[in-house]
């Protein structure tokens, strides 16, 4: 992979879903507060004041990509402890007696966990909606979920295995129908397509920095007017007292920049140019694997950069690792050098078989057509290659 500025050349990269690059802009901007402008932005002094104004910039630059006002979001070490605040937050604020959370049996470990901890350690119901086998949700399942003591729904806008598009807006309009409040995790949407909190009639809604070439450790939650938090950390009262503790000017910056970046990529048609790649990578496997490459997820309402694909007769980590010049994912998780099928592929109703087959190639701003056609034929060469996962079988041609 070549990244302008110097970044790693290396494997070509096709797991941009796991986390991106940092953009060199997004360095440059950062540099400055690692030094010279290092003061505390809640300083009156000289060395406060540049700092605070840096985080206003960040705060109105995340804004700005999502429609919202700068004083709607608050700054957080990551899109899990955004998800945390989000979940946590609203539940515990409720003050209803025994409250119901509903959220989605694919949804991020993040909010899946923090809705596990709030059942084992405070009594909360939870109802996990199953999915359909695109990976969506039925919003009429999710309109006979709610109860009286209903108080929060967390789905995420998009899977970050097969892309699947969520219908959040009409999720939204039933959940305040229920008078509950409706969260959504964009971490992988945000930067990829357009996103207006308002439009979509979201509540919250999480950012994350390392999806969008920002580096890790930063993320962003916007607050809604009106909706009522219980803060997870408590202390001096920074980011309207609902995440405590001196801002991370530096990595707060760091989101800003990509947000203004993502904001010009939408603006210039960036993501229908991966969108074109990720079909031309399917398109190569298919002209060469025939029905053998099974599409996993929605054909049409997905991400553009994410291509989820199962290979009759491979294992997906055996064949990775077969290619070493190939950097990608798949849909298993391992555990103790044991495979087992992704829960998200397993949710769709796929087989364990074909769930253990899946390879996630997820694209992004630097990707190209050239590391698309190399990538294809490495996998394809691979799938016909003893001891890297294919069958002792000459490649069926479509």
């Amino acid at each position: 992979m070549a990244v302008p500025g110097g970044l790693v050349d290396g494997p070509i990269y096709l797991d941009y879903n796991a986390t991106t690059p940092v953009d060199p802009a997004v360095t440059d901007a950062v540099l400055p507060y690692l030094s010279g402008a290092f003061g505390n932005p809640s300083s009156d002094h000289h060395y406060g004041s540049e700092p605070r104004a840096a985080l206003d910039r960040a705060r109105a630059q995340v804004a700005a990509l999502i429609g919202a006002s700068s004083e709607r979001i608050v700054f957080t070490g990551s899109g899990s402890e955004a998800n945390a605040l989000a979940v946590h937050g609203v539940t515990l604020a409720a003050g209803t007696d025994r409250p119901h959370v509903i959220t989605q049996c694919t949804e991020h470990p993040a909010v899946l966990e923090s809705c596990r901890a709030l059942r084992s350690r405070h009594g909360v119901d939870v109802t996990y909606l199953p999915v359909c086998g695109d990976g969506m949700v039925d919003p009429a399942g999710l309109a006979a979920a709610f109860t009286p003591r209903t108080v929060l729904v967390s789905v995420m806008a998009a899977n970050n295995e097969t892309g699947a598009l969520q219908p959040i807006t009409e999720l939204a309009r039933i959940t305040h129908e229920h008078d509950a409040v409706f969260h959504c995790d964009a971490a992988q949407a945000v930067g990829k397509l357009p996103i207006e909190v308002t439009a979509l009639g979201v509540d919250l809604l999480t950012v994350v920095g390392h999806k969008m070439y920002a580096p890790k450790g930063v993320g962003a939650l916007y607050v809604r007017p009106g909706v009522r938090l219980e803060p997870l950390v408590r202390g001096g009262g920074q980011e309207r007292g609902l995440r405590a503790g001196t801002e991370n000017v530096a990595f707060a910056v760091a989101l800003g920049t990509a947000a203004r970046l993502a904001a010009d990529d939408l603006a210039t048609g960036a993501p229908d140019r991966v969108r074109v790649l990720r079909d031309r990578l399917h398109e190569r496997l298919r002209a060469e694997l025939g029905e053998r490459v099974m599409l996993n997820g929605p054909l049409e309402s997905r991400l553009p950069n994410t291509l989820n694909v199962s290979i009759d007769g491979v294992r997906g980590q055996e064949l990775l690792a077969g290619i070493p010049e190939l950097a990608a994912s798949t849909g298993s998780a391992c555990h103790s050098g044991r495979h087992s099928p992704s829960p998200v592929l397993t949710a769709m109703g796929l087989p364990a078989e074909r769930s253990l087959s899946a390879l996630r190639l997820s694209l992004g701003r630097w990707s190209t057509g050239e590391e698309v056609d190399r990538a294809a034929e490495l996998i394809i060469s691979a799938t016909a290659t003893p001891g890297h996962g294919g069958r002792r079988r000459e490649i069926p041609r479509a």
